[in-house]
């Protein structure tokens, strides 16, 4: 394996990362500042009141963008195998 595929394939990885947790990460994000609002509104400072609402999000997003998930995953996963004989060389 030459210095170029490795990096062509490490970038590739770092992208398919990045790909598949920023959806979560937004929503959560955007979650965690909705609750944070609300707090400061009424003035109710409970640790727990932010938790349950963005995993409740977070799965709710899991839920509605798992075949695209699953589609992004079997792809990237296929085109790795496919390169296996590069990788010996």
């Amino acid at each position: 394996m030459n210095p170029e595929f490795a990096v062509e394939l490490l970038k590739t990885v770092i992208y398919q990362a990045i790909l598949v947790s920023a959806p979560f990460l937004g929503m959560a994000m955007i979650a965690g500042l909705v609750i944070s609002l609300f707090q400061a509104v009424t003035s109710i400072n409970e640790q727990t009141l932010s938790f349950v609402p963005k995993a409740l999000c977070v799965l709710g997003l899991l839920l509605l963008l798992l075949p695209w998930l699953i589609r992004q995953l079997v792809g990237f996963t296929a085109s790795i195998i496919e390169k296996i004989p590069q990788m010996a060389m």
